[in-house]
């Protein structure tokens, strides 16, 4: 079974900063692409950032400019740098990986549990 543990969340002021972070453990052989998604009530979730275990990194247009994405491939982990915060960027932000577990030949997508961001104005 494989994990993924997410921290980082928290209140920020407007114009903030954060940093998630993402941790994968368990039986994993290897990891393809991990992204971050957010949720807002009564919203579907949606792709804030994804990059590939080559690094390559896509955004919605939303946080270009303002997010960025990163990964340890040696560690499993994927962190959102998220600079210039607005209100509208409040969300649950979940951690995504498409991993594939040591003696299986599929990757399979995996969820962390969330973690809240809240922006005050």
């Amino acid at each position: 079974q494989v994990q993924l543990v997410e921290s980082g969340g928290g209140l920020v002021q407007a114009g903030g900063s954060l940093r998630l972070s993402c941790a994968a453990s368990g039986s994993i052989f290897s990891i393809s692409a991990m992204g971050w998604y957010r949720q807002t009530p009564g919203k579907q979730r949606e792709l804030v950032a994804l990059i590939t275990s080559g690094g390559h990194t896509n955004y919605a247009d939303s946080v270009k400019g303002r997010f960025t994405i990163s990964r340890d491939n040696a560690k499993n982990t994927v962190h959102l740098q998220m600079n210039s915060l607005k209100p509208e960027d409040t969300a649950v932000y979940y951690c995504n990986a498409q991993v594939r577990s040591s003696g299986s030949e599929y990757y399979i997508t995996y969820w962390g549990q969330g973690t809240q961001v809240t922006l005050s104005s």
